[in-house]
């Protein structure tokens, strides 16, 4: 299965959203307050120099030469550079480049609206298969990656040219997506995991960085941190074995033979011993950057808990469709984690080799190595079976409907040509797609049927699969998590059991239940006996995924609830604490926590300020300051939020709002037309801020311009109930009765059982003297909300008024 997500700005701004709900912006440590150009850091800070292993590893070091890895970045030399700089020219709408060579400089001369033309040398290469980047520099220590690439594949397969990143799409030099934008920019976007010990060294003041690393690719230390201590180590040992140093290699075959069986990592100098990583722990260690997460500012050493230098990215719209299918660009580890492969301690270098970073076996066999009649003993969840035959994957054998992964790791493709496969391992299942909405592996393929008519073929192959789990084994009493997830994003009120039951369910896995945590946060009272639980939970996800819904609380329940977890084990757990703590009255903490709970606020705005690099970052700021009472510098971060990216909607709202609480209404209205001017805004956001803008001038008495603005906010986000809510009683306290109904009966539409909705039908059938048509609104609303004593008197009052009528 292969589906194509073209970068389109509509899938950009995709993944605006997805920035603005994880907050996905990464931190380093910064280093200094000017801008320098990127390069290596003076300061080894235990670091081996590049190349010192290749003396000993040879094997190792010549697998690595041509990995993803050793690609990640290169200086731009006519070894490196795979591209045609041969006065190539390249043209889309209305972007103009030429590609050409001064010797050994490589220039790119670019063009466009609003954009000069001009000269740019590329300094590096980034990756290199299927498609090349390439990194220009700009003034303040900015590299920033040009969005025209070239495509690496062979010819043949349609290769060799040049394309944008954006087909179609011109974006403005003041455009975040604009190849000299924030979100094209290396330091911020891109350099943790392409280089080795990236130190971004930002600075907040002057937007500026003095960016350095200790080997300019993802070297050895990359993944078997600062390694000098080592080479020292292994240096005397050949000094002490003269013999052995005819052989290059033999140091590293011959330091753990029967002759010195107690050799630790630590004896060898080695910080980190991967060999002795097992499961969960080695598929850790790569998802610090093959993973979609939050970087919390303190590195990615080797032998760090994810979550204790990260917080994973949960299963959002956006990012994952509601049944944990890939959606966005996620890289590899949220889908990996769902698995059952997960579950049972498989790991990524059961299949990829660590060095080349390719698969061991091309093919089949890869899965066959596990997946067969006489699987190993170490995995007794697999059936013993011939996998690899007609009679289990129903298709011609050596077809692509035969191979393994065409059925269970669909693909997706990003970046135009770079399709990727889903790591969840997943049994297809068609039967989801119309509760879920989901793509299938299926009718991908098989285009001419339906997803109904694939189920009913699933179903004669392997019986009903309606019940099974959430990988698709029969014989479970819970629906697949995809359905349960679909309804809590459709706002369903039905889904509050059906998230309680996954977070209670220690079978599901820990990134589905720290999903439906998150989601319960939008069920109110009913969900907090289950999110109390969840911050005692083994699971450091599901804690940090707890503690956001806390933030709304009073005071006395926030410090009793929460004060435990910033003593928490994983940093991602106590960041999240802090952050819902923040603004309590400190004169309720208790006086022996009150010392350390500021000391954890001020290391976490610390590295907020060191890491403020991109909106999300700045937005997390403002909300900090906001929340601690230090509102004009608040504000002054929601600016330069904006100012990275205008289209940044949670900054936006956030600082309107605060705006018009200090009083300059004047000024929230602005900065919303402001942001209702931009050409590229998607609808919903639109929408949003249409409506704030409404509220805003029905606030300050303008009430028919607070209609208009309210009629395109239902236009523009026509499922928030609110907004019809809003748009039917101002319209009704103006007298224009008949257009408030309608306006009414378009929100019951989309959201036919949306509280606010259901009582304005009753207010607005009760004030017109319809009584019988209140009492059956109040008959429905009472059926969402049968525990709320209000809707019982309010029937009394109706059957009063009925009866004096």
């Amino acid at each position: 299965m292969t589906v194509t997500l073209r970068n389109s700005t509509s899938a950009v701004r995709w993944r605006r959203l997805c920035a603005t709900m994880v907050v996905l912006a990464s931190m380093s440590l910064a280093g200094t307050s000017y801008a320098a150009s990127p390069g290596l850091a003076e300061d080894p800070m235990g670091y081996a120099p590049d190349g010192s292993c290749a003396g000993c590893h040879e094997q190792q070091d010549s697998a690595w030469q041509d990995s993803d890895h050793g690609w990640a970045m290169r200086e731009a030399t006519p070894e490196n550079v795979l591209g045609d700089f041969d006065n190539a020219e390249f043209e889309d709408g209305d972007i103009k480049a030429r590609f050409h060579r001064e010797d050994d400089r490589f220039l790119a001369t670019i063009e466009g609206p609003d954009d000069p033309k001009a000269d740019w040398e590329i300094r590096y290469t980034f990756g290199y298969s299927p498609l090349q980047q390439y990194l220009v520099e700009l003034p303040d220590g900015k590299l920033q990656a040009l969005t025209i690439a070239w495509d690496s594949r062979p010819e043949d397969q349609g290769g060799q040219r040049w394309f944008s990143l954006y087909p179609g799409e011109t974006f403005t030099p003041d455009d975040p997506l604009h190849w000299r934008g924030r979100y094209q920019n290396w330091n911020a976007m891109c350099a943790d995991c392409h280089s080795t010990n990236v130190q971004k060294g930002y600075d907040l003041d002057t937007d500026s960085f003095s960016t350095t690393w200790h080997e300019q690719t993802v070297g050895c230390q990359s993944c078997h941190g600062p390694s000098q201590s080592h080479v020292d180590w292994a240096t005397k040992w050949q000094e002490d074995h003269p013999a052995a140093t005819a052989e290059s290699s033999e140091t590293a075959e011959t330091v753990r033979t029967p002759e010195t069986p107690g050799l630790s990592a630590e004896d060898m100098g080695l910080p980190v011993d991967p060999a002795n990583w097992e499961g969960k722990e080695l598929v850790e260690q790569c998802a610090r950057c093959h993973s979609r997460r939050q970087m919390l500012g303190v590195g990615t050493e080797p032998g760090t808990p994810l979550t204790d230098a990260a917080l994973p990215s949960l299963l959002t719209d956006g990012l994952y469709h509601a049944d944990g299918q890939i959606q966005g660009e996620v890289y590899v580890y949220g889908s990996f984690a769902q698995s059952r492969m997960y579950q049972a301690g498989v790991t990524c270098t059961n299949c990829h080799d660590p060095h080349t970073t390719r698969v061991k076996i091309e093919g089949n066999g890869l899965c066959t190595q596990c997946h067969n009649l006489a699987p190993p003993e170490q995995y007794p969840g697999i059936k013993p079976a011939d996998y690899d035959s007609p009679e289990h994957h129903h298709h011609e054998p050596g077809t692509e409907g035969a191979q393994c992964v065409s059925c269970h790791m669909p693909e997706t493709t990003y970046m135009v040509v770079d399709p990727r496969r889903d790591h969840s391992f997943r049994v297809p299942r068609p039967d989801l797609h119309e509760a879920t909405n989901s793509p299938d592996a299926c009718t991908s393929c098989h285009q001419n049927q339906s997803p109904a008519q694939a189920a009913n073929t699933i179903q004669q192959w392997f019986g009903d699969l309606s019940r099974a789990s959430q990988q698709g084994r029969p014989g479970h009493d819970l629906p697949h998590y995809g359905v349960t997830l679909q309804a809590a994003r459709n706002g369903d009120p039905e889904a509050l059991d059906g998230l309680v039951e996954l977070v209670n369910n220690e079978d599901t896995p820990d990134i589905v239940r720290a999903t439906a945590v998150d989601a319960l946060a939008s069920f109110g009272p009913p969900a907090v006996p289950t999110l109390e639980s969840a911050l005692h939970d083994a699971s450091s996800q599901v804690r940090a995924a707890a503690a956001p819904p806390f933030a709304q609380a009073p005071d006395s329940a926030r410090i009793q609830q929460l004060m435990p977890l910033v003593d928490d084990s994983d940093l991602a757990v106590r960041d999240e604490a802090v952050k819902a703590l923040a603004g309590v009255s400190m004169m309720l903490v208790p006086d022996d926590q009150r010392d350390k709970l500021l000391e954890a606020r001020r290391d976490y705005e610390r590295r907020l300020r060191e890491g403020a690099d991109l909106p999300g970052n700045r937005l997390n700021l403002a909300v900090l300051l906001e929340r601690t009472a230090r509102e004009d510098e608040a504000i002054e971060q929601y600016r330069a939020a904006l100012k990275m990216d205008p289209y940044f909607l949670p900054a936006r709202a956030n600082m309107v709002t605060l705006l018009s609480r200090e009083g300059q209404a004047e000024e929230a209205r602005d900065a919303l037309r402001e942001g209702l001017a931009l050409e590229e805004m998607p609808e919903p956001d639109r929408g949003h801020l249409a409506y704030l803008l409404a509220l805003s001038l029905a606030e300050d008495k303008q009430f028919e311009e607070a209609i208009e603005w309210l009629d395109k906010a239902a236009q523009w986000r026509p499922a928030h109930a609110r907004t019809h809510y809003n748009l039917a009683l101002l319209l009704d306290r103006l007298g224009r009765k008949d257009e408030a109904e309608a306006a009414l009966d378009e929100g019951l539409r989309y959201a036919p059982e949306d509280p606010d909705l259901l009582y304005a039908e009753v207010y607005l059938n009760a004030t017109q003297g319809r009584v019988n048509e209140a009492l059956e609104a109040l008959s429905r609303l009472r059926q969402v909300r049968p525990d709320d004593p209000q809707l019982q008197r309010l029937e009394r009052q109706l059957r009063g008024q009925g009866a004096a009528q």
